[in-house]
């Protein structure tokens, strides 16, 4: 059996199980406010092409391009952090106090200083994904080991071609797990932020069928930004697939 097929089945086998116990929930607890997926999903297709696909490719831009962005500033960084021991002895600390802050009480900051549109939420979103990859990639490569650099140096590498052949290769599966991570933390900031401060996107949408009391539209709402990150979190594994080549050796 291929892989796509095995992943094909392992997501059917795993709908059906939630789609089950969304339904047993559903009728314990026997209110509007948490309709069965029959109604939800009839709802979802009734207003998908009209309605959600549009909230939804706002949502996907701005969670794609804040990944983009953080990932294309931390990932270097992270690296060269991680190779040389004095900018580490400088940046470590900065990064053992700027880390753990959680990056979403600065949201009423960007507010103000980036309106309500995309702006403030993408630069939201980069600064949470810049940091949960730097620590990444600075990890992964000080924990390469000296004797992979070593046999590349007795070859007569220079420090780019070890940084390139030796420290990236190392590196980037850390970094695409981190992603990975990265992706449902991007997701849920994205709908707090469009849910408090938009006027678009699928979590604003979200929201707003709940104020409307329109649940069966709210849960098609949900699931289309269900469904938004598992295209993400699959574009995530294609990638790795394609670039990491070495590391899917065996599995």
């Amino acid at each position: 059996m291929g892989g796509l097929t095995r992943r094909v089945l392992g997501y059917a086998s795993a709908s059906l199980l939630l789609l089950v116990g969304w339904h047993l929930v559903a009728v314990l607890i026997d209110s509007p406010a948490l309709p069965g997926p029959v109604p939800a999903l009839a709802a979802f297709g009734r207003l998908f092409a009209a309605t959600l696909l549009p909230e939804v490719l706002v949502s996907g831009w701005r969670v794609a391009i804040s990944m983009a962005i953080g990932t294309a500033l931390a990932v270097p960084l992270g690296l060269v952090i991680g190779r040389s021991p004095r900018l580490d002895a400088v940046c470590g600390p900065l990064i053992f106090l700027t880390y753990p802050v959680p990056k979403i009480v600065f949201l009423p900051v960007l507010l103000v200083l980036l309106g309500i549109g995309s702006l403030s939420k993408i630069t939201l979103i980069t600064l949470i994904v810049f940091f949960q990859i730097l620590v990444t990639a600075r990890d992964a490569a000080r924990g390469i080991p000296a004797a992979s650099v070593l046999s590349v140096r007795s070859l007569g590498a220079d420090r780019w071609q070890v940084f390139r052949h030796v420290v990236v290769p190392a590196a980037l599966p850390d970094v695409f797990t981190a992603l990975r991570i990265s992706t449902g933390t991007a997701i849920a900031v994205l709908f707090f932020t469009e849910s408090i401060a938009g006027t678009d996107g699928i979590g604003y949408y979200i929201i707003d069928a709940w104020s409307r009391l329109a649940y069966t539209d709210m849960f098609a709402g949900i699931v289309a930004m269900a469904l938004l990150g598992v295209v993400l979190y699959e574009a995530l594994e294609v990638a790795e697939a394609r670039i990491c080549r070495w590391a899917r050796v065996g599995r």
